[in-house]
């Protein structure tokens, strides 16, 4: 079932959000400040991918520098791409069919509002809970 909706998945939205993603994190490597930020959009361009059978999650081990970089990445980009993200959840939403990418558009949001300090770790479930703990 992760399979077929990936694919889905993948032909309705999730090719234009990864390239969004990767050409993002490509501006993001002209300045040497910003490579942290091209290098965690590369990690949502691969999320955006292949969303179902993954899950994001807190890493224990990020320190006070992805709480700063967060920051700045909220201010500069996570508001816009998770409005993005909302606008299209609602409207995939909107129809029965469209529900389970809706879903994923929703599932995005936590790693597109603040991507520093977190991780995509696969599951076997395709709609995992959120492992926040």
């Amino acid at each position: 079932m992760k399979t077929l909706l990936n694919l889905v998945w993948l032909i309705f939205s999730g090719l234009w959000i990864a390239l969004g993603y990767a050409v993002a994190g490509l501006i993001c490597f002209v300045l040497i400040v910003t490579i942290p930020f091209g290098i965690a959009c590369f990690r949502i361009a691969g999320y955006a991918l292949w969303p179902f059978g993954y899950t994001v999650t807190e890493r224990r081990d990020a320190g006070a520098a992805s709480g700063v970089g967060n920051v700045i990445w909220l201010i500069v980009a996570g508001l816009w791409i998770t409005l993005g993200h909302i606008v299209a959840g609602i409207g995939f939403c909107l129809t029965v069919i469209g529900i389970p990418f809706g879903i994923a558009h929703f599932k995005m949001i936590p790693v597109s509002l603040m991507p520093l300090g977190r991780e995509i770790v696969p599951t076997s479930d395709p709609y995992p809970r959120y492992r926040w703990s």
